[in-house]
């Protein structure tokens, strides 16, 4: 897959899943604008990376749940490049807390990002891919979106599942020029797991046919394929990749 030319903007991409996406573009000639809320370091870290590939990279701190930073974002990125081509919507955030010691804060902010934030960054680069008549979304949803529920996560859980349906009202709203797609990941190797007991994360290895997590990279080789035209005939749609968890 070749992405020589192509702007792609991966929100949330300082570390993480939307590290590894960010990297794996630029390995195939995109021009790619990193996004962060407060990871400073690791995003200029990541943008310099980037940057030795030889690619022309930017990195926009934005809150993709302040609809005036995400304006200023999208209008900094067309400024610069005239063009948006490919959205992975990636920024997320998960507050996991025994339900009875949920806040509605908690619930604010889960949704605020993951599932508004999404909605808004689509709304300004959708204008653009509309304008061109050209466009790739491709937006993070989980399993925990579909049947991995865990009541510790339940405003996550409901933000990912929001994030399935929003993929298909986008995918109807931007057709027939913008394909918006999800990719449903299950347990990935991130440091969102470092907090995690080992005794757990063993037991959760075990439910998978696979019995590991999938890398990062992985995740990244499926959103990939989707932003490329091998996949231009997909749309609304939500693909898991899980490793073959809960198989019966």
């Amino acid at each position: 897959m070749d992405f020589l030319n192509k702007v792609v903007l991966v929100t949330g991409s300082s570390r993480g899943i939307g590290r590894s996406i960010a990297v794996q573009f630029a390995k195939k000639g995109a021009q790619v604008i990193i996004n962060y809320k407060n990871n400073t370091r690791e995003a200029e870290t990541i943008t310099e990376i980037i940057s030795s590939y030889n690619h022309k990279c930017i990195c926009i701190k934005a809150d993709v749940s302040n609809e005036n930073d995400v304006k200023n974002m999208i209008e900094t990125i067309i400024s610069k490049y005239g063009k948006i081509d490919i959205l992975v919507n990636n920024a997320g955030i998960a507050i996991d807390t025994n339900f009875d010691d949920k806040k509605i804060k908690d619930w604010q902010d889960t949704l605020n990002t993951n599932l508004i934030g999404v909605f808004l960054v689509s709304k300004y680069a959708g204008k653009y891919m509309k304008e061109a008549k050209y466009g790739k979304i491709i937006n993070i949803s989980s399993t925990n979106g579909i049947d991995t529920i865990y009541p510790y996560s339940i405003d996550y859980d409901a933000s990912k599942a929001g994030l399935i349906n929003l993929t298909k009202n986008l995918a109807i709203e931007f057709s027939p020029y913008i394909n918006v797609n999800a990719v449903a990941p299950g347990w990935v190797e991130t440091e969102m797991n470092s907090e995690l007991s080992k005794k757990y994360l063993k037991e959760e290895k075990e439910k998978i046919l696979l019995k590991r997590f999938a890398e990062p990279e992985e995740i990244a080789e499926l959103v990939l394929f989707l932003a490329s035209d091998k996949a231009r005939y997909i749309d609304g749609q939500t693909i898991r990749i899980d490793g073959g968890i809960k198989i019966q």
